[in-house]
């Protein structure tokens, strides 16, 4: 049986801004620009065939936590990511006043 998450700590640039981001073995999106990457099926595993960049296309309030909405460019799928206390404050200002357009 295959664990539902995988802790990876990596380090990447990011695709979209091109800003270096320093992994924790949680990060799952750049915190300058709040773009992600198509990468996994579930957290860490490194299994979707994919790899598209995914926008930011939203976020949400739930259980008191901020939630960003990400839909991949490519195929479309949509993801749920917790935020990072790092992530560009602004950003996530917009996102939230734009709430759930996808």
């Amino acid at each position: 049986m295959t664990r539902k998450f995988q802790r990876r700590i990596e380090d990447f640039t990011c695709e979209h801004c091109g800003a270096q981001v320093q992994g924790d073995g949680y990060t799952n999106h750049c915190p300058v620009c709040l773009w992600s990457k198509h990468v996994d099926v579930n957290p860490g595993d490194r299994a979707a065939d994919c790899g598209g960049l995914m926008e930011p296309v939203g976020a949400e309030q739930k259980s008191g936590e901020t939630i960003i909405v990400h839909r991949c460019v490519q195929c479309r799928h949509i993801k749920r990511n917790r935020t990072s206390p790092d992530d560009d404050f602004d950003l996530l200002v917009e996102l939230l006043a734009m709430g759930n357009m996808f």
